[in-house]
């Protein structure tokens, strides 16, 4: 899996921040750049005694399209010397609309003068101008005036972290969402992490078969029984994953009403070979998935289902898998499954079953996570042949009746 933050870089830090400034900030606020590295070095120096970000890093921060370094200093005059306030770090690591704020300093001089929120405030708006509706940060446990700053400013926790920071301590995770009327669907799905590389379909079958059979049991051998079920047998590298039709033998196997939806009459992911061998046994196995498929009339549709069709599908009862290339959030190119648990007026909601542990995330980042449709649309294109692929995962007709 790619990284995207260092892996040198540690949690994130928030200094603890006054929650009831004084007087309005006096500050400019401004994108940093590299002439201001030293600033900030000596600034981070000062504020914190661990988890410090490096030049290096800094740099790196810098370099980076996916995220914002912003600096609050003081007002002057066109030439003049201005001091270094504070900065704040926005994070963009993935093609959801969830941001993240890293870190936050503000200089001792400046504390209880607002800087602290203004920064926030900006934060917020360069993730509004980045397309992300949902800001959000991790607060040590015992940083109780940043907790009253970003609780003041609509931030509401959702979840703890435990032994997050150098010294051990917890962190409480926080978020807001930045469009008033948006508020985040609950998630109709439960959530299960694939515990493989290649195991991303038969996490996803098992999280939408256990939303429509809430007593269903999930672990890891369950994990590696669907996978065997349903896979393609060859990748790129390494194992096989889940191809549309063995996901809906698997789910047909279990007493779930499968529906498959193609847009391709050929042999699903066998571009992601390129061994003459390894396509002709990726045909065998696509055409007797295909006959058995078939054989027990499970419905299979060679077009594509639009998201307002989803969307209704959804609304019925059934659960979709969904087919992505994982490019526009791993910078990878490899076909990825994830579950939708939602929708709204302008998100499509997933469980992603892999967790990027390398960047910090927690499986708190991969539940329910909100892309915008037109992203999520650009997302359900996979390979050269823009393969589109989707299982509708419901409970037999009698049972969805009764």
């Amino acid at each position: 899996m790619p990284v995207s933050v260092p892996a040198t870089l540690g949690a994130l830090q928030v200094q603890p921040l006054a929650s009831t400034p004084a007087e309005v900030a006096a500050c400019a606020i401004r994108p940093a750049t590299i002439a201001d590295l030293g600033a900030l070095v000596a600034l981070e120096n000062a504020c914190f005694d661990s988890d410090r970000l490096t030049r290096r890093q800094f740099r790196y921060m810098l370099a980076r399209a996916q995220a914002r370094l912003l600096l609050a200093e003081t007002q002057g005059r066109a030439g003049e010397t201005r001091e270094l306030l504070g900065y704040v770090l926005v994070l963009f690591n993935r093609a959801t609309s969830v941001a993240r704020l890293y870190s936050i300093a503000v200089s001792a001089a400046a504390r209880g003068q607002g800087v602290g929120r203004a920064l926030v405030e900006a934060a917020e708006a360069a993730t509004w101008d980045a397309d992300r509706a949902y800001l959000r940060l991790e607060i040590r446990r015992d940083n109780l005036a940043s907790q009253r700053l970003f609780e003041g400013l609509g931030y509401r926790r959702f979840g703890i972290l435990s032994d997050y920071y150098e010294d051990h301590m917890e962190a409480l995770r926080y978020e807001k969402t930045l469009a008033p009327h948006l508020t985040r669907p609950p998630a109709r799905v439960p959530y299960y992490e694939q515990t493989l590389d290649f195991t991303c379909g038969a996490s996803s079958l098992m999280m939408a078969m256990q939303a429509l059979s809430p007593g269903l049991s999930l672990d890891r051998t369950l994990e590696l029984r669907i996978w065997r079920e349903a896979t393609t047998i060859f990748m790129t590298s390494g194992h096989g994953g889940c191809g549309p039709f063995g996901l809906a033998l698997a789910a047909h196997a279990r007493g779930f009403r499968a529906e498959v939806f193609v847009n391709d009459r050929g042999v699903p992911l066998i571009d992601s070979v390129r061994s003459p061998e390894k396509k002709e046994v990726m045909r065998l196995v696509h055409e007797d998935m295909l006959a058995e498929v078939e054989r027990l009339g499970i419905p299979v549709t060679y077009g594509t289902l639009g998201l307002d069709e989803l969307e209704a599908r959804f609304l019925e009862g059934a659960v979709p898998l969904v087919l992505i290339s994982s490019y526009r959030i791993y910078a990878e190119k490899f076909p990825h499954w994830v579950v939708v648990t939602s929708f709204d007026e302008g998100f499509v909601y997933v469980h992603d079953p892999y967790v990027d542990y390398e960047n910090g995330e927690t499986p708190l980042d991969s539940m329910n996570m909100p892309i915008q449709q037109a992203e999520f649309r650009r997302m359900t294109r996979y390979g050269r042949a823009g393969l589109q692929a989707v299982v509708l995962i419901s409970l037999p007709e009698d049972e969805h009746n009764g």
